[in-house]
């Protein structure tokens, strides 16, 4: 790896640091104003909406400049988002601004290294971007919520003199502004690379062709549908997951929501485990056959419906971590391989953020649905797990027949 992939790397780290500090900073600023409940769980809503509705224009945007720009211009949105919060604008409403930075960003920082790095790179590189982004979730969440700390703002107000000027959210914004600057610092570093798949129409119908173009093209390769179908299940599954583990630790463990919360850091551990063993053993012609990894993985968490303590609970929840990251790091590359070559790596990757959103939206509305009818958790735990292992096995099962004729 060289400078410039270390480059990128870093300013990914500190963007998405900041992106997940900025959440907690946010339903901080909800709660110190009395918003209504609803409110907090609405803030990871309308900043997934911008990946969906965005997805047509910021692909084509991303390969349509020198990509380390287009991260300085996603970062200065982000940037500007923070700002207006602090300001006083609504936090969902700035929020979904920094929600629109993020969907500029992520085609943007993934098909960055298809152009920096050969094919055989792939696969090391995404197990390096997928670590440090799991690391950015987790620290961001311990930094976010410190900051928001009552005590620990009364404290260094207390030093610089402006008690009683700031509130502790809005302290917390004003620190999370710096990690801002320091990731658009480390973007002005990334080197200038040859643009890749201009449009060469750049009117709204042409455009809307274009991503429907890219959208049957990506679905209609082999190697393209089986990596985007299991990204896809991967990032609907695993927003759903975080919201069982919560409730199930909160029968099985009894725990309140600060403990539970804490439970998913044991996911994140393994699912950097899982990238490294992947870009270690896994090399991007044989990426497909990480997929039995995948079937085994719905199965962990209906093992946790009979338990009850601490530690078999971690180690199960690490467990499904390793496998979510040894499976999805090699079909992550692999959609980046193929889309580069078919489309344009920022197309691409605008269509698994696209995809992979709508799955959110659908399997978490699925969740919501499901304990609104007053399914017992265990049941519903039963039901996806299950769902995990059924289509991957689908999948898998999809792509052999493809081999074979």
């Amino acid at each position: 790896m060289n400078r410039a992939f270390y480059t990128i790397l870093l300013a990914q780290f500190l963007s998405a640091l900041a992106d997940n500090a900025l959440l907690f900073a946010a339903i901080g600023l909800l709660v110190f104003f009395a918003a209504p409940d609803w409110h907090s769980p609405l803030l990871q809503t309308v900043f997934v909406i911008a990946y969906i509705v965005l997805a047509p224009l910021v692909g084509p945007f991303a390969d349509a400049l020198p990509k380390g720009r287009v991260m300085l211009i996603a970062n200065t949105v982000k940037f500007a988002g923070c700002l207006v919060m602090l300001a006083g604008l609504h936090p969902l409403i700035a929020y979904a601004i920094v929600g629109i930075g993020a969907a500029m960003y992520s085609p943007a920082k993934y098909g960055i290294l298809t152009e920096l790095l050969p094919p055989e790179k792939l696969v090391v590189a995404n197990s390096w971007m997928e670590g440090t982004t799991v690391g950015a979730i987790v620290l961001g969440a311990i930094i976010g919520g410190a900051l928001i700390n009552p005590a620990l703002a009364a404290s260094v107000l207390e030093r610089a003199g402006l008690t009683g000027f700031v509130i502790a959210p809005k302290f917390a914004i004003i620190a999370i502004t710096s990690l801002y600057l320091a990731a658009a610092l480390a973007n002005l570093f990334i080197p200038r690379l040859p643009i890749d798949h201009t449009l060469p129409n750049k009117s709204p119908l042409f455009i809307l062709h274009d991503f429907w173009h890219s959208f049957v093209l990506l679905w209609r390769d082999p190697l393209g549908q089986v990596s985007l179908a299991v990204t896809t299940l991967f990032w609907g599954v695993g927003a759903t997951l975080r919201l069982l583990i919560i409730a199930w630790a909160a029968l099985n463990l009894k725990y309140g929501l600060d403990q539970a919360t804490q439970l998913t850091a044991a996911t994140a551990i393994g699912i950097a485990i899982g990238s490294i063993l992947a870009g270690r053993f896994v090399p991007l012609k044989k990426a497909v056959g990480v997929l039995p990894a995948g079937i085994l993985l719905g199965f962990v968490p209906i093992a946790l419906v009979w338990v009850e303590t601490l530690w078999p609970a971690l180690a199960l929840l690490t467990l499904a971590g390793v496998l979510a990251g040894y499976f999805v790091v090699p079909m992550n590359a692999l959609l980046q391989h193929r889309g580069h070559l078919l489309m344009g790596a920022g197309h691409s990757i605008a269509q698994q953020n696209f995809n992979e959103n709508i799955s959110i939206l659908a399997l978490t509305g699925a969740y919501a649905l499901m304990v609104r009818a007053e399914w017992h958790i265990h049941t519903i735990i039963w039901v996806f797990g299950l769902f995990i292992s059924v289509v991957m096995t689908a999948i898998w099962l999809r792509h052999r027949h493809d081999v074979v004729h």
